[in-house]
């Protein structure tokens, strides 16, 4: 088994009890022995990330002394106005997989197709990441939470979740936090950490959905829901509370602390859903799965679906399991299988 170049961590005071505390890089590391495709390059390509990440964090932090606040004039390739910190931010990530070196292409929301890194190298790491640089971003003006989602496949893009080797994401909320596991799709364990401002990642625990849901959150307009869905909601409502701030990645993680189910259904304006299969439906599924839920497209696993196109939308629901065989029963199944 290949072992990392990493520092170990410096021998600082800490708890009696040591394994509460866990840096990013420790806990890569501990999976790595456990996961016969992590290597050294596969933990400093996460490392990458959550440097990326940090980054991020700090601008958003300093978004009205940096005069990053409001758009760019621009629309990206989901034909959404940019603000100016999906700019930066989509830089930040990118510029650390490149300078990395670990990656053999990336795709963003924010880029039309796949960037091939060093694609005249003899060899190719296998590698693939997909992020949405800033999810939430139109949060920003009214100073709620936003959240970097990330994707890491072993095969070309567009590829199918169940090529999922790890995926995360970091919710700029109240503090800054990260979930993320490293595995096989179903079967890897998903930790929450602390993102501190001195740089450390304290561990807070390995991530179950709690037995005795209590939220629930759905985009689209009402109006624009099929009637399937809408009975389904009129079940749900009289069970969970309603919580719902427009950034999937603060809704989701509410279902991961909390236990719950939410959705972005197919509309009667969108079948096919707004949310993006490899970016967004993928990584969520992946997680959410990894802490003991379901996840579906209205059909099946949303990591069964099978991948057409780069940007490609899809139904996204995830949460409780009994809750999301409970939506597939509601839905009527006109999507092809």
């Amino acid at each position: 088994m290949p072992t990392d170049d990493l520092e170990p961590s410096d021998p600082m005071e800490v708890p009696a009890d040591r394994s509460s505390l866990m840096t990013l890089e420790q806990f890569v590391l501990d999976r790595q022995q456990r996961f016969s495709h992590s290597t050294g390059s596969f933990s400093r390509l996460l490392r990458d990330l959550s440097v990326a990440a940090k980054i991020i964090s700090r601008n958003i932090r300093r978004a009205g002394i940096l005069d990053v606040l409001g758009e760019t004039g621009t629309v990206n390739v989901q034909d959404e106005k940019q603000k100016k910190l999906d700019r930066i931010a989509h830089r930040e990530l990118v510029r650390a997989l490149r300078k990395g070196g670990e990656c053999c292409m990336i795709g963003s929301e924010e880029q039309p197709d796949a960037i091939p890194v060093n694609p005249n190298a003899e060899t190719q790491e296998r590698y693939a990441v997909f992020f949405d640089p800033l999810d939430g971003s139109s949060n920003l003006e009214s100073n709620n939470p936003m959240g970097t989602v990330v994707a890491v496949y072993d095969s070309p893009l567009p590829a199918s979740g169940r090529s999922l080797v790890a995926a995360g994401f970091v919710l700029y909320g109240p503090v800054t936090t990260m979930v993320a596991g490293v595995g096989a799709p179903g079967n890897a364990p998903i930790h929450e950490y602390l993102v501190t401002e001195a740089g450390d990642r304290e561990k807070l625990e390995r991530i179950r959905l709690p037995d005795d849901p209590t939220v629930y959150g759905f985009g689209g307009r009402v109006p624009d829901w099929p009637a399937d869905f809408t009975t389904y909601v009129d079940e749900v409502e009289d069970e969970l509370k309603l919580r719902y701030g427009g950034a999937m990645i603060a809704d989701v993680s509410q279902v991961l602390s909390y236990g719950g189910v939410f959705a972005y259904p197919a509309l009667e304006s969108a079948p096919d859903g707004k949310l993006r299969l490899q970016f967004e439906g993928n990584p969520v599924a992946y997680l959410v799965e990894g802490a003991g839920g379901g996840s579906s497209d209205g059909a099946r696993s949303l990591l069964d679906v099978e991948p057409t196109a780069i940007h490609q939308r899809v139904p996204v629901h995830v949460g409780n399991a009994d809750l999301v065989d409970r939506l597939e029963l509601a839905l009527d199944d006109v999507r092809p299988r």
